[in-house]
């Protein structure tokens, strides 16, 4: 990785570290390497531990796209339900599945009452 973190990409990389991350510990930090994690350091512009890469960072695709692409940061659609970040490379109009069932309920929703009359103004 050539670029440097930004402050949310750091953050959002400790919160997954601590929170999901099997092989850290609060008192020991890297299980494997028996020191502290070089993945929380302020300064970490490095190569991604390879735990992380394969096992934690999927839970956050955003991140993940904005880790593993070259170059500058893709730009994100964002979600019209909670506005959250959508991978721009994929035809998904929303960021989880909960949010295109939401959706989709709104729609089918709006379908019914323009179908029974309801939604129209006389």
């Amino acid at each position: 990785m050539a670029r440097e973190l930004t402050r949310e990409e750091k953050r959002a990389i400790r919160a997954l570290m601590t929170k999901w991350c099997a092989n850290y510990d609060r008192e020991c930090g890297c299980l494997p390497l028996d020191c502290e994690c070089y993945m929380l350091g302020k300064c970490w512009t490095g190569a991604l531990c390879r735990y992380f890469r394969e096992a934690v960072l999927p839970l956050d695709p955003a991140l993940e796209a904005a880790l593993l692409t070259e170059g500058p940061r893709p730009d994100f659609k964002i979600c019209p339900i909670c506005g959250g970040p959508v991978a721009p490379d994929r035809r998904q109009a929303y960021c989880s599945a909960a949010c295109a069932k939401k959706a989709h309920r709104r729609q089918q929703r709006e379908y019914m009452r323009k179908k029974r009359g309801w939604g129209v103004d006389n």
